[in-house]
């Protein structure tokens, strides 16, 4: 099968179960330790169940960890598993790994982490710095770009492979449902992040993880 054959398939199937991605969607979040810890939170977890009420937490009794400067101030005091009730180690790792790299890289606002993203000569510089943090797979590193706001970003997770296996796509590997999806976006002028929202939340399944 060909990326143009799977697309097909999928923009059929959108328009058969009334999928709509015209509609601008604003996703992200305007706190760098929200991002942070979002992103290590999200692996496996049911988004809405398990994520989302915990970066509420945070963002409600850590409102200066919208820097990265203040989110360190904050992590310092060794209470953020409990204002998160997050117990285990390793996510609590991974957010320590994170916010090292965002403090070498000398990105300290989320304004700062989009320039850094969206700019092609710093881009690669910042991914590769953040994929040697444990668990940082292509999911991960692509999700951080939808958490930072950019309408560009698409990441691949298990409710967007099951819109997939549902419109006939066989090969719902990462890479080849990304180009599928930025093809598709293209094709009827979306935005690529629109499109990747519109499938999520049309594959919202509460009883499965959100994401592989």
């Amino acid at each position: 099968m060909t990326i143009a054959s799977d697309m097909s398939k999928l923009l059929t199937f959108m328009e058969s179960k009334g999928i709509d991605a015209s509609t601008e969607v604003s996703r992200g979040w305007a706190s760098i330790g929200a991002i942070i810890v979002d992103a290590s939170l999200q692996r496996r977890q049911n988004y809405t169940a398990t994520v989302k009420p915990r970066i509420d937490a945070l963002l409600a009794a850590w409102p200066d960890a919208k820097t990265t400067s203040g989110f360190r101030k904050r992590l310092e005091t060794g209470t953020l598993s409990e204002i998160i009730t997050w117990p285990s180690p390793g996510r609590l790792a991974q957010i320590e790994e994170i916010t090292r790299v965002f403090e070498d890289q000398d990105i300290e606002t989320v304004e700062e982490l989009r320039t850094r993203l969206t700019d092609q000569s710093t881009r690669p510089v910042f991914r590769s710095a953040l994929a040697e943090v444990r668990h940082m797979g292509p999911k991960t590193l692509d999700y951080i770009d939808i958490l930072s706001g950019l309408s560009t970003g698409v990441a691949i997770d298990v409710r967007i492979r099951r819109v997939a296996r549902a419109a006939g796509i066989e090969d719902v590997s990462y890479e080849n449902m990304s180009a599928v999806i930025r093809a598709a976006a293209d094709s009827r002028g979306w935005r690529a992040g629109d499109l990747d929202a519109a499938l999520w939340h049309f594959g919202i399944d509460d009883a499965s993880p959100s994401s592989t």
